[in-house]
């Protein structure tokens, strides 16, 4: 196994340290910790895909094992702010975090199904800004839940709502995308 992908063998398990620390309110500063082994994940996914390209160690595995690996960090953060009272807009939060999930969702089947046919989907530059403008999105949520008590969490508030919207815009754009320029994987 080459470094790109124990770099994404590593975001798998920082999942579950991220799901320790934003789950267990009993540790100080929870939330802050949270966010800080969230962006070291998120973070990962960056180095990964630029050490394989950089030192032409790009691999099948790579291709398939990273875009999971994503989405299983992205859905894991956005279900547990979903359940944290206050964080999410009701209803708008909701509605965003699911179409985000399921946009997830389908590209996985869609790779899925593309992989039966001995085709490897690898990530294209709208996934990328996608993911780059959600992980930001998630970071500043993650944080916020620290500090629901002080005043300039109302500021974050709203920037957090605006930067999710935008995120849920631009992940509707990338699944849209993704099956125009890969149409002929669900023919037949």
């Amino acid at each position: 196994m080459n470094l790109p992908n124990k770099l994404t063998v590593l975001r798998i398990i920082l999942i579950a340290v991220f799901a320790v620390f934003f789950l267990v309110e009993a540790i100080p500063y929870n939330y802050v910790i949270a966010a800080a082994v969230f962006a070291i994940a998120a973070f990962t996914d960056f180095l990964d895909g630029y050490l394989a390209r950089k030192l032409n160690l790009v691999t099948n595995l790579g291709k398939f094992l990273d875009p999971i690996a994503d989405k299983i960090l992205v859905s894991t953060a956005l279900i547990f702010l979903v359940t944290v009272h206050g964080v999410m807009i009701p209803v708008f939060g909701e509605i965003c975090v699911a179409v985000i999930i399921a946009r997830e969702l389908m590209i996985s089947a869609l790779r899925q199904i593309a992989a039966a046919r001995g085709i490897v989907m690898a990530a294209d530059k709208s996934g990328k800004i996608k993911t780059f403008v959600q992980d930001i999105c998630i970071l500043l949520l993650i944080i916020s839940c620290q500090f629901t008590s002080y005043g300039f969490f109302v500021y974050l508030y709203y920037t957090c709502a605006a930067l999710l919207g935008v995120a849920t815009l631009l992940t509707i754009y990338s699944a849209v995308h993704y099956l125009v320029a890969n149409k002929e994987v669900l023919r037949n």
